[in-house]
């Protein structure tokens, strides 16, 4: 039920017999709450080839200041972690500088989970003491009617769980996974939020084909019980282990195809996983073709049109650089599919470090090495694959319908709609008409590749015979996607957002004007032609002679702020036409800065 029962691994590789003691074949990361580092970080030789762990990386939850959710998968060994709970390792010999994240994270977990110490002393005159926790949450109470426990298969810090048969119904017999999680270690209102907020994602989006079933939810005065499917196929990385470390590119594609496709949909309902890694991903059966399915919720979120989240959760080695500047939304998904996907083509971690802060370190500082085997053997559109999602910048990286539109893994699957296409739509209603002009002479220059992506995109709205859309069509492409989660999360919010615009129609052209990403062009090798390609035609079609006052006005810029201060460079100053400079800061849609700036080409 996708435990893994593997074995400790010597230095060469070789299993050895195991004794119970479940000790890492590599130093474990030592949480560093001083803030200061001592991880070796020099990227990985021939020398330094990538070790196999057989254990999580991380410590009990009460030691460790970072950790991934409490409420720990249902399908764990019983120490609470699995024996090959570890992703291949890499060494490094150089050290980070301080500072680092560890300090705050520790405060943002204590607060999550209730491990800060109590405050002692007596309670000030007039202050009211503490109510205690509503721990009701309004499940069935007739769990031992309908479900006949059986073994036990995990155990994780807030509980366990077990196989189950169903006793009634119409699903008499079956066997499915019982979550026990114990109310007496609920010991915050958020920790208890948690297992709503897991219980009502599982319920709402239950039904894609790679996403473990939920069946139902119970409770009575000591637990509460979350009945799920029973995968027994052992966990993703049980299965990178087994293939010592590595996939083919060719397997790789298989399985990295089905995270996409989970987590696309979830985005689009407005759930973000937070905890994605392959020690998260299950096989329904052991059969080698058997479908994956991503399991435990108990970290994900329903996330608001535009908002950002800025609680620090996960596992280390698989965080986002903008988690940790605690800013984030559903990219961070999407980076946690690249380290993935690292490990599966090459059975090691991009980033690395002997600490929890120094594994943070590297992922806010280094770049990923594609130097050292297998990289060089591995096909170009692969490396580019795995670079796009490694991207630091967030609104540089693709989005996780994007991925499945690239040309790695173009045809592997068909391409979902992107939630993404919604709010680039609403920003370019919401632009001056100078950059929407600037917009569409960029998208005479884009790429098939770009074209691909968005001719997907274009034809899941449905557009009409004479091939426009309307408001209509973005509603009705919604609708049809929607679940009870695409409520909570208020996705609809951008229908609103875009029928406020006045929306019109819109042929195909106009729509890869208004739905391309500047940002993400921008991090493709050929941006710079392609940008100074569009700023030819932009001379021929559009580039009129601007007034700096109308241009501030347009822009939205403030009458006390100095036009001609800031718009310095945004100006020839020979014939009053837009520059090259300020066309390209038009396309990013970027507010001006106030000052004159370096001169670039025009």
């Amino acid at each position: 039920m996708g435990i893994c029962y593997g074995k400790k691994l010597t230095s060469d590789g070789t299993a050895e017999k195991s004794n119970g003691n479940h000790e890492s074949a590599i130093e474990e990361p030592k949480s560093d709450p001083s803030g200061f580092v001592d991880s070796e970080t020099k990227p990985q030789t021939e020398k330094s080839k990538p070790v196999l762990p057989t254990k999580s990386p991380y410590r009990s939850w009460a030691s460790s200041p970072y950790r991934g959710s409490p409420f720990r998968s249902p399908f764990r060994s019983s120490n609470g972690t699995s024996p090959a709970n570890g992703t291949p390792g890499r060494f490094f010999k150089r050290p980070f500088p301080p500072p680092s994240p560890a300090k705050h994270i520790q405060a943002a977990l204590a607060k999550r989970f209730g491990t800060a110490k109590p405050k002692e002393g007596p309670i000030p005159e007039g202050q009211e003491v503490e109510k205690p926790l509503d721990k009701i949450f309004g499940y069935s109470k007739s769990f031992n009617i309908k479900y006949e426990l059986g073994q036990e298969v995990g155990r994780g810090h807030f509980g366990h769980t077990c196989m189950a048969k169903i006793k009634k119904g119409d699903l008499k017999g079956l066997t499915v996974a019982v979550k026990i999680i114990t109310k007496a270690k609920m010991t915050t209102a958020i920790s208890i939020e948690d297992v709503r907020r897991e219980v009502k994602i599982l319920k709402a989006l239950t039904g894609h084909h790679n996403l473990v079933k939920f069946y139902d939810a119970c409770e009575d005065d000591t637990n509460v019980y979350i009945v799920m499917e029973l995968c027994e196929g052992g966990e993703l990385l049980d299965r990178i282990l087994a293939r010592g470390g590595k996939y083919s590119e060719e397997d790789a594609k298989v399985v990295v195809v089905q995270i996409l496709n989970i987590v696309a949909f979830c985005h689009l309902q407005g759930v973000v996983h937070r905890d994605l890694k392959p020690e998260n991903f299950l096989f329904s059966t052991k059969e080698e073709t058997a479908q994956l399915k991503a399991i435990d919720f108990g970290l994900s979120d329903f996330v608001k049109p535009d908002e950002r989240l800025n609680d620090i959760v996960g596992s280390a080695y698989y965080v986002a650089p903008e988690v940790l500047h605690r800013s984030y939304s559903m990219e961070a998904d999407v980076w946690s599919i690249g380290v993935i996907t690292y490990i599966l083509l090459c059975g090691s971690r991009p980033f690395w470090a002997r600490t929890e802060s120094g594994i943070f370190r590297s992922v806010l500082k280094s770049a990923p090495s594609f130097e050292e085997a297998p990289w060089p053997s591995v096909s170009d559109e692969a490396k580019d694959f795995v670079k796009r999602l490694l991207t630091k910048d967030r609104h540089k990286r693709m989005t996780a319908a994007q991925a499945l539109a690239h040309p790695w893994i173009r045809g592997q699957q068909s391409i979902p709609l992107d939630i993404l296409i919604y709010r680039q739509v609403k920003s370019y209603l919401k632009s001056s008409s100078l950059r929407r002009a600037a917009l569409k002479t960029l998208a005479k220059m884009l790429s098939e590749d770009d074209l691909f992506y968005l001719r997907a995109q274009f034809l899941l709205l449905e557009p009409s015979k004479n091939g426009r859309i309307s408001l209509e069509n973005f509603k009705m492409a919604l609708s049809r996607h929607a679940t009870e989660a695409m409520k909570e999360s208020r996705m609809f919010d951008m229908i609103t957002a875009i029928d406020a615009l006045q929306f019109k129609k819109m042929d195909f052209e106009e729509f890869c004007a208004a739905a391309c990403s500047v940002p993400q062009l921008e991090n493709c090798e050929n941006w710079e032609n392609q940008a100074r390609s569009a700023y030819q035609i932009f001379e021929k079609e559009g580039n009129r002679v601007v007034v700096i006052e109308d241009l501030a006005r347009e822009l939205g810029i403030p009458s006390s702020v100095p036009a001609h201060v800031v718009l310095h460079d945004w100006i020839r100053h020979g014939d009053g036409k837009l520059s090259f400079f300020g066309f390209t800061n038009l396309l990013r849609g970027m507010p001006p800065r106030s000052g004159p700036r370096p001169h670039h080409g025009r």
